[in-house]
């Protein structure tokens, strides 16, 4: 499906899970007869009614079963199906780590696995709904790629292009309905390479997920002071754009890192993990949740205890650039 205006404004309503299930699967499976679709008794909330009344014959409903669903996709995919498979981050990264690990990443199945309400999207309903290791798990995990949207849109195309991949990949869909919108205007997706969103020189931040927006939103309140931070949108946690990294690296004094995930592991560990190979790096700030639970609240309540507000992002960038 051609990316338009009209598209973004209407996906920006449905968010990243309800574009994905309802427009991403619909056009897959028009044009792919051999695409199965499993869900662990998520199907309506995850907003794919649409697609099981038109397909019905390629959906599974494998109920809460989790750790059964990724077997299950994985003896589809070696029947040579093309498998996406989806319940929340927080059970597929802790309670199907297991199987993903044996049986997708093992065998390089070609399992799409989608996890829905990543991040705290589920805030008020407490720690064992919020996925906040899910990108650690995954990315250590060799065979997988992992994929983490800023938006609806970027929601469609991460999706699409995870459907080319020749084997198992995570995508991380943050946010729920009326998600906001990074992309305005159509523009090339690869898998592997970032995306620059803002200039600037005093400092680039490098963000994923809904923390792209954030990270946009700080870069605003910062240039209000006279001080004009670039930002990336680092849509792909693995494979990591080392390349990219090396510009900015070469480029900027101070590099910050902002996720919606435990700072230890995550993309920030990714970036400073390749960073360490390397001589006369910049020095990296971590922003995200400091190895920690919080107490349950609003999602953007929870932002702001753990400093991923854009609030709370401008102040810690403006007293980083101040040492």
């Amino acid at each position: 499906m051609k990316v338009t205006g009209g598209n973004i404004r209407a996906w920006e309503r449905l968010g990243q899970k309800g574009t994905v299930f309802n427009y991403g699967l619909i056009d897959l499976a028009s044009e792919n007869d051999n695409i199965r679709v499993l869900c662990a008794d998520l199907s309506y909330l995850s907003g794919m009614d649409k697609f099981i009344r038109k397909y019905p014959d390629k959906f599974l409903q494998v109920g809460i079963a989790e750790q059964n669903m990724m077997g299950i996709a994985a003896g589809l995919a070696m029947e040579g199906e093309l498998v996406i498979a989806s319940t929340y981050c927080s059970f597929i990264a802790v309670r199907s780590l297991e199987q993903i690990r044996q049986n997708l990443s093992n065998t390089k199945a070609n399992v799409k696995v989608i996890g829905t309400f990543a991040g705290v999207v589920s805030a008020k309903s407490g720690v064992s709904h919020w996925a906040t290791e899910d990108l650690a798990f995954m990315r250590a995990l060799p065979n997988l790629t992992v994929l983490s949207p800023a938006d609806s849109t970027e929601a469609y195309k991460a999706f699409n292009a995870a459907c080319r991949v020749d084997g198992p990949v995570y995508l991380r869909l943050s946010g729920s309905a009326n998600c906001p919108v990074v992309y305005e205007n159509d523009y090339d997706f690869e898998i592997g390479k970032m995306v620059k969103i803002r200039e600037g020189n005093a400092a680039a931040i490098i963000s994923t997920g809904l923390m792209v927006k954030e990270s946009l939103l700080a870069a605003e309140l910062l240039a209000e002071k006279g001080i004009e931070c670039a930002v990336y949108d680092m849509h792909t946690i693995k494979p990591l754009d080392k390349e990219g990294l090396l510009r900015i690296f070469s480029e900027y004094p101070l590099i910050v890192t902002v996720e919606e995930h435990n700072i230890v592991g995550g993309m920030g560990s990714a970036v400073a993990e390749f960073k360490a190979t390397l001589s006369n790096t910049p020095r990296q700030v971590f922003l995200g949740f400091n190895d920690c639970f919080t107490e349950a609240g609003s999602q953007k309540y929870i932002w702001s205890l753990a400093g991923i507000s854009h609030e709370e992002i401008a102040k810690r960038i403006s007293k980083e650039l101040e040492r």
